[in-house]
């Protein structure tokens, strides 16, 4: 039986391969803002409804949550997650479906990640007397934004209250190439926390030393101090990344300021590692500005947290996806210190969030996630709704 589905499901994933298209170029071209994805929200639930999936409700203000039930609802309860939003960033490829909406680009492929759910959904639903359970498909907004939708989501208790066993993301890579899938199991993604620092003291001549608070020297002892702290005290098994990228001083060459502000990151892969640098780097500001006459406020905008994949489903899931796509189309992935808000759904249910090869083998410049130029290889959406829907499959069926 394994194989008749596993053969079924590849024929209707070829066999769609124009309506995946259809449903990936409007989505590119039409593409929105976090928290302001309307029309996207509702051309989803249009086509859930021509799929036969009705049983929808709005989540995170526009976010979408639809149920699709095997042919025995009673069993396991899978989420395929998508996220929905796009990057403010001007499109510069000269593609039919370029972006229609003026500085705004869907950049890091949640084009795809909407088409690749919404057809594993139709490939369900037309073999759906094969499988019992329940699929939530689940259209989370603003990934791109912090605190990110998947905490709201998350919050709302709506995806709680199906009690999934196992929630499945996917995400295109464009360092792999077309036809390979990528895992790693446990800790995958960093935290990601914004730091806002305000030195504040008394300016004015830059040649009167005596009359003034040098702000500017102040607001340096604290960043190289802070970046230390975090690069010798780091261990190897929780790399972690503090930097400040932003650095204003309103001042001249011989005018101290009396602010200097700065912004920066923080990045880590563990948790407590995380709270115990929270606390260092508050106390160090304050005693940095406290010996030199100064005021230091830091604001820790915390953000999502360490994205962990499920190892027991990781292992299944490579497995699964070998017999998909052939035991040499299985990546391993390296620990990135980039964020993703997925990382939200493993603190409630055991989670996967895997990446999705989309660069042909013969392109020799590949455009990166995040930039005006980032396309996709096509022919991927039948191989990402056929996979997806696969896995959905095994899972439920745990063959």
């Amino acid at each position: 039986m394994g194989s008749d589905i596993l053969n079924k499901i590849r024929y209707l994933a070829d066999q769609y391969q124009a309506v995946w298209g259809q449903w990936r170029h409007y989505l590119h071209r039409y593409p929105e803002l976090s928290f302001k994805e309307y029309n996207t929200h509702q051309y989803l639930s249009d086509q859930l409804k021509k799929v036969g999936i009705h049983e929808q409700q709005t989540v995170a203000g526009t976010g979408l949550l639809a149920r699709i039930e095997g042919k025995i609802p009673a069993g396991k309860t899978l989420v395929l997650r998508a996220d929905m939003d796009a990057l403010p960033l001007e499109e510069e490829n000269d593609a039919p479906y370029r972006s229609q909406n003026s500085g705004i680009m869907h950049a890091c492929g949640h084009d795809v990640h909407m088409t690749c759910v919404l057809g594993a959904a139709k490939i369900l639903a037309e073999i759906r007397e094969h499988w019992e359970g329940t699929v939530i498909l689940l259209f989370q907004p603003a990934e791109e934004k912090a605190p990110g939708g998947a905490r709201q989501v998350v919050e709302s208790g709506l995806l709680t209250g199906y009690h999934p066993d196992l929630i499945l993301g996917q995400h295109v890579d464009p360092t792999l190439e077309a036809g390979t899938v990528g895992y790693r199991p446990g800790k995958y993604m960093a935290s990601s926390d914004e730091l806002y620092l305000t030195v504040t003291g008394k300016g004015g001549h830059a040649a009167l030393p005596d009359r003034v608070t040098n702000t500017p020297y102040v607001a340096a002892r604290i960043l190289t101090g802070m970046e230390d702290l975090v690069e010798k005290k780091s261990a190897a098994d929780y790399p972690s990344v503090l930097r400040f990228g932003k650095v204003e001083a309103a001042g001249a060459t011989n005018v101290i300021p009396d602010k200097v502000t700065m912004e920066g990151t923080f990045r880590t892969f563990d948790e407590t590692w995380r709270k115990t640098v929270h606390h260092k780097i508050t106390t160090l500001a304050k005693e940095v500005a406290d010996q030199y006459h100064t005021q230091a406020t830091l604001v820790i905008r915390k953000g999502y947290p360490v994205l962990e994949n499920d190892p027991a489903a990781t292992s299944r899931a490579m497995s699964f996806s070998a017999r998909f796509l052939g035991k040499d189309n299985i990546v391993p992935l390296e620990l990135r210190m980039t964020a993703e808000d997925f990382a939200y759904y493993s603190r409630i249910a055991p989670s996967l969030f895997f990446r999705l090869g989309v660069t042909a083998p013969e392109q020799k410049t590949v455009h990166h996630l995040h930039t005006s130029r980032f396309d996709i290889h096509e022919p991927i959406l039948s191989l990402g709704a056929g996979h997806l829907a696969w896995l959905t499959y095994c899972f439920l069926r745990e063959l």
